[in-house]
């Protein structure tokens, strides 16, 4: 696997693509793990999709091809594994109704083209973007750049976020420790609905 392999401790952990490992990628960047052998590998998301569907010939949560293109599902079995949970963010409502401090990080759902060689084919696959919070800023974890890239302090996350949902096309999961989750600590109940215009799908 093509990843960004860490010097220290203190620099982030940052997978580049392979294949169609987008999700699994998404994964490793957002729960950081130092030690090898606590990151996912693509074992642990394909016995998931079997889990998932453990009597389908052609398995619905992953490429036919087995090469990746894992869905949404095997995402969030996947976080559960580290006991979070992930939150659908609705697109109605404002970027300013979260409370920040209480989010692990963000995963960004995203339409890509296929690319083949340097023809693109527009089958409008998926791809799975880490962003979250290392040493007190922002960044993009996403496994198609060369290295993580600084978005800057948390109203500067909020102005990227806003940006990245007026694409109708995107879709934003929020990563929380379950007991935030079960609380609903990550949202602030007195604001609804502003700044976000986009119906949600």
């Amino acid at each position: 696997m093509d990843s960004e392999k860490n010097g220290t401790d203190d620099m982030p952990y940052h997978e580049k693509q392979h294949k169609e490992l987008c999700a699994l990628h998404a994964l490793n960047n957002l729960f950081q793990d130092k030690n090898p052998s606590d990151r996912f590998t693509k074992k642990d998301l394909d016995d998931i999709c079997t889990k998932l569907s453990p009597d389908s010939f052609i398995n619905p949560h992953r490429s036919f091809l087995g090469l990746g293109n894992y869905d949404v599902n095997v995402l969030m079995s996947a976080v559960q594994k580290k006991g979070c949970e992930t939150v659908w963010f609705d697109k109605r409502k404002s970027i300013n109704s979260l409370v920040f401090d209480k989010i692990v990080g963000f995963i960004l759902n995203i339409p890509t083209d296929y690319k083949l060689g340097f023809v693109r084919i527009p089958l409008h696959r998926k791809h799975w973007i880490t962003i979250r919070k290392l040493q007190g800023l922002y960044c993009n974890l996403d496994s198609k750049l060369e290295s993580p890239e600084t978005i800057g302090n948390e109203d500067e996350v909020k102005d990227f976020l806003k940006n990245q949902l007026e694409d109708i096309n995107k879709e934003l999961l929020l990563v929380v420790h379950s007991e935030v989750s079960d609380s609903g600590s990550w949202r602030k109940d007195s604001i609804e609905y502003s700044d976000n215009k986009i119906n949600h799908a």
